[in-house]
């Protein structure tokens, strides 16, 4: 059969065409109270979506890296528990290792010197050193491998209310670490915070970019070339590939706007958010999902979360398993063989249009406001989150959000009360501070205290 019979038994149907036959389908009812919904971030989903809705504005691939990293965070509280979590990651297949050091005293340049990282990249997350140790970290042969440092000033002041010193100090100290240290990756912006805390996709987005904001309109040193973004994905599959495609659209505009050059790294780990202690396995199905999510979103690095993070602690045989989720998914479901490969998906791409007018709309808002850290001394930032996470938490309390094991299905013959070995409740330390701080909560956490106080 020749192409030109198959092009007239098979004409181009406009989007019009498929509405009008929809709505004669639905006999009377409305088509919009029908089948159109609003997402709780104000977007309209569509029963369906074609090219039109692109409007000739599908996301550049160049945006996007070749690949991804499958990473591994990793906490020591001493130099032999750092390099032996290490090599055992190494040899799991992980090639970037997230190392959160609980003392400021495990030296990285004797990492360095003794194992054999071989082509694994560290990611130190260096918040909790004091300036002496991270100039020391950064003297040492840990800065010649293209190594990232983790360095997040206002994500410490958002997430414990005060600066490590003060605003002049800790600033001070980032300039000087950027001065003397030009090609080392020193800054960050710690979104995923936003995210756990209950906010919602397009606050996140905006937070993240008027967050790397209040670092350029600070930091004026030549050293300053590069920004490292931590994210989180949720459950919603397809919002979150969009939101992380919508970053790196809003990150290019963002760069356009400054008139400025800076390269960026997307670290990307499933949420906290909707992780449960009860029916604990259920979270290597979310984790996966959410992983994928962060692929094909486009991130640089990602990292699993184990299906027992919140109650245990760190242990072999689950950061195996959250190890070989991501080995899985890139060796044998080939999750790395295309770059951007939500690239002309008509409902992904209107979706993170729809994300980027949204944020950029916040984000310029925030700015006329006095810019991100006027609006978290003002505590406005953490009023809209907190309003977020309370519509998000009435949903799951009204059976509106799912969480399969614990609001939907439950085992009652569970028992957890002698399996904790870490608190997994937000903890509120009684302290002053400067500003109200963003704390992560889990979803679940209401109810799993309930169950627990009646095991």
């Amino acid at each position: 059969m020749s192409e030109q019979s198959l092009s007239k038994m098979f004409p181009p149907i406009t989007a019009k065409a498929w509405k009008q036959k929809i709505q004669a389908d639905l006999k009377g009812a409305d088509y919009n109270e029908a089948l159109v919904w609003e997402s709780p971030e104000g977007i309209n989903v569509k029963p369906f979506y074609s090219a039109e809705d692109l409007e000739d504005q599908i996301t550049a691939t160049e945006l996007y890296p070749s690949s991804w990293y499958v990473g591994q965070r990793i906490e020591a509280k001493d130099i032999l528990e750092l390099k032996n979590q290490c090599i055992n990651a190494i040899k799991g297949g992980a090639e970037h290792l997230i190392i959160h050091p609980d003392s400021n005293k495990i030296s990285l340049d004797t990492l360095v010197s003794e194992i054999e990282l071989k082509g694994s990249k560290l990611i130190i997350e260096a918040g909790q050193w004091p300036p002496a140790t991270l100039h020391s970290m950064l003297k040492s042969s840990a800065a010649d491998q293209d190594n990232i440092f983790l360095y997040d000033i206002i994500g410490h002041l958002a997430s414990t209310g005060n600066w490590y010193k003060s605003f002049q100090d800790d600033f001070s100290t980032l300039e000087a670490l950027l001065s003397n240290y030009p090609n080392t990756k020193i800054v960050s912006v710690n979104g995923a915070l936003y995210q756990n805390a209950g906010a919602d996709r397009i606050q996140e987005l905006a937070y993240m970019l008027a967050h790397a904001k209040a670092y350029l309109d600070r930091l004026q040193v030549n050293g300053f070339g590069h920004i490292t973004f931590k994210t989180a994905t949720g459950s919603n599959y397809f919002f979150e590939i969009a939101k992380l495609k919508a970053l790196r659209t809003l990150w290019q505009r963002f760069l356009e706007e400054e008139q400025r050059a800076l390269s960026c790294h997307i670290i990307c780990s499933p949420s906290k958010r909707n992780k449960s202690i009860y029916d604990y396995n259920v979270n290597m199905l979310r984790s996966t999902t959410e992983c994928m999510a962060a692929i094909l979103g486009g991130a640089d690095t990602i990292y699993n979360l184990p299906y027992d993070h919140m109650y245990h602690g760190q242990n072999d045989f689950a950061d195996r398993i959250a190890r070989n989720q991501l080995l899985i998914l890139k060796h044998e479901s080939y999750f790395d063989k295309v770059s951007n490969a939500a690239a002309g998906s008509y409902f992904i791409e209107s979706l993170s249009r729809d994300m980027v007018k949204k944020a950029w709309v916040i984000y310029e808002q925030i700015q006329a406001g006095g810019g991100f850290l006027t609006q978290l001394k003002e505590h406005k930032i953490q009023k809209k989150i907190k309003e977020s996470a309370a519509s998000q938490q009435q949903a799951f309390n009204d059976g509106d959000e799912i969480l399969v094991g614990c609001n939907k299905y439950p085992n009652e013959a569970d028992r957890m009360k002698d399996q904790l070995e870490k608190d997994p409740f937000i903890q509120k330390a009684a302290r002053k501070t400067l500003i109200e701080p963003i704390l992560e909560k889990r979803l679940a956490e209401p109810l799993e205290k309930n169950r627990l106080d009646h095991e």
